[in-house]
């Protein structure tokens, strides 16, 4: 496998990716693996445990812990020394494990350069998994595949490499392989080194040898077949995303893992320039720069905080300094930036291109902002979509209409929901790409708000943002004040009944735009 080529700016040592999967596939035991051969842990299972002094676990939320799923992204920063290489700082962003959320997964893959697709042997590509892979593609993000639980599961191994194959629409290259796969499982033999990893605690000599090489006939033909059936790794096309390198391994014997946060450092691209209304961005740019890709409140209940995630893009940050918010127009002191350990916080003195910090505020921050010292730049790629399930919000209690409204505003902005404020009528009515998504919407009103609410079905269909000049927006407002709603930041939408009715208006006004997205 290539190296990646060397690079003595600060921001070349860092490794900023996701990891991302459908349900079950074992990512948060991959992450926790990740973090135990990163140095990052000591213990495993320190990722799950509750009430450890030091935790590390990314699934912090009520009804993360009660249905064992992650439905927001965290982020976690470690650092390893690599021979070749040096030191070497790893952000890694876990994401969301369901597809109902794969607007936050978007979001989160616009603040990295690569991902890690986990798939499960034995289920192999789920419908959601090609959901991600084509949010993948949107971003042209590398992926690096992960064939986890492959102890378990007795499939070819080509019939796996095929099917990442054709959902990724990308070349495949085996970087190791299951030898023995679909009968006397043996381990995985990495195809550069020719050396075999074993399960944790598994002392068996191999086939009754102690020495692996050569390797016994009898797997000698499964071998050529991972050598010789697919294409060689070609470091170029996976920057450029058209060829994924797939190891093998089980994220919870902790064997294939050591190979694939090598080969993170070694192959996975370094901070990329960023795209922007004033051109693409370069890392290497003196000035500092980043955007606000993630908001969430409330992480720390006792103390009712909310932090904005930045992605640096530019520039060498340092704690204290002065940046501009698109959305405020005037600087912000950044007095306590924060680097992430899952829930451990640390402040940061200096962040580096590539890094995430947690910029604590009240409100001030939004996802989209984009943060710089001469405020002359705009990130793009960080939009709304249109919602698939509309719902109206019936409080409990009536006299916590106040408390209700801070807390839609709150969630909307974090992108757990989004909320619509209709012309006419006084309930309002919130928007979610997946159901899964309103369950955390009542389970967070009732545990971080103190808020009882019931949804209701909504007489609408989806909801388009509607752009125009003044006047044709006014003019299609006077005749369509029923369907007609605004979002949290004003701006009109038009709450369509059907896909029809949404074809019929643009027929009829031909003058307007009714936009599926919205530029954050």
């Amino acid at each position: 496998m290539t190296d990646s080529t060397p690079d003595t700016a600060p921001h070349a040592s860092r490794r900023t990716f996701a990891i991302i999967s459908h349900p079950d596939a074992g990512k948060t035991t991959l992450t926790e693996k990740l973090l135990l051969n990163g140095g990052a842990i000591h213990l495993a299972g320190e990722v799950k445990a509750r009430g450890a002094a030091r935790r590390a676990r990314s699934d912090w939320m009520k009804i993360e812990q009660q249905r064992g799923i992650s439905v927001t992204s965290s982020v976690m920063t470690f650092a390893r020394e690599f021979e070749g290489l040096g030191h070497i700082t790893f952000n890694l962003l876990d994401t969301p494990g369901h597809e109902d959320f794969s607007e936050d997964t978007y979001r989160t893959l616009t603040a990295v350069d690569s991902a890690i697709m986990v798939i499960d042997a034995a289920k192999g590509i789920e419908p959601q998994t090609r959901k991600l892979f084509e949010v993948c593609r949107m971003r042209n993000v590398p992926i690096i595949t992960f064939v986890n639980k492959v102890d378990r599961e007795g499939r070819p191994v080509y019939e796996i490499l095929d099917e990442v194959a054709d959902a990724l629409a990308l070349d495949v290259s085996p970087q190791s392989w299951p030898v023995g796969m679909g009968g006397i499982f043996e381990g995985i033999l990495d195809l550069a080194s020719g050396r075999i990893s074993r399960p944790e605690g598994d002392s068996r000599e191999f086939l009754g040898k102690v020495d692996y090489e050569p390797v016994p006939a009898e797997f000698a033909e499964e071998i050529e077949l991972g050598q010789m059936g697919y294409p060689e790794f070609d470091l170029e096309a996976y920057r450029a995303g058209d060829l994924t390198p797939v190891f093998f391994g089980s994220a919870l014997k902790n064997f294939g893992v050591a190979e694939l946060i090598e080969a993170i450092a070694r192959i996975a691209p370094p901070p990329r320039p960023q795209p922007s209304e004033q051109g693409t961005i370069d890392p290497g740019n003196k000035e500092v720069t980043g955007f606000i890709f993630k908001v969430q409140a409330n992480m720390d209940p006792m103390h009712r905080d909310r932090i904005a995630f930045m992605r640096l893009v530019s520039g060498t940050f340092k704690r204290g300094m002065k940046l501009t918010p698109s959305a405020l127009g005037k600087p912000i002191a950044v007095h306590s930036p924060i680097l992430f350990f899952a829930q451990d916080r640390e402040i940061a003195d200096e962040a580096q291109p590539g890094d995430i910090i947690g910029i604590p505020n009240h409100g001030t921050l939004r996802v989209g902002d984009t943060l710089s010292e001469t405020n002359k730049v705009r990130f793009t790629g960080l939009p709304n979509f249109a919602p698939e399930i509309l719902r109206r919000v019936q409080l409990k209690d009536p006299t916590k209409t106040k408390q209700l409204r801070k807390a839609l505003d709150d969630l909307s902005e974090e992108g757990v929901i989004q909320v619509f404020y209709p012309e006419i009528g006084s309930q309002w009515i919130v928007g979610v790409v997946g159901q899964l998504q309103l369950d955390v919407l009542i389970s967070r009103l009732e545990a971080e708000y103190k808020v009882g609410a019931m949804l209701e079905p909504a007489p609408f269909d989806t909801a388009r943002w509607v752009k125009g000049s003044d006047k044709a927006v006014a003019d299609f407002a006077e005749f369509n004040s029923a369907n007609l709603a605004k979002d949290r930041d004003g701006d009109p939408v038009f709450l369509a009944r059907s896909a029809w009715d949404v074809s019929y208006q643009q027929e009829r006004n031909p003058d307007l735009t009714f936009s599926a997205t919205k530029e954050r």
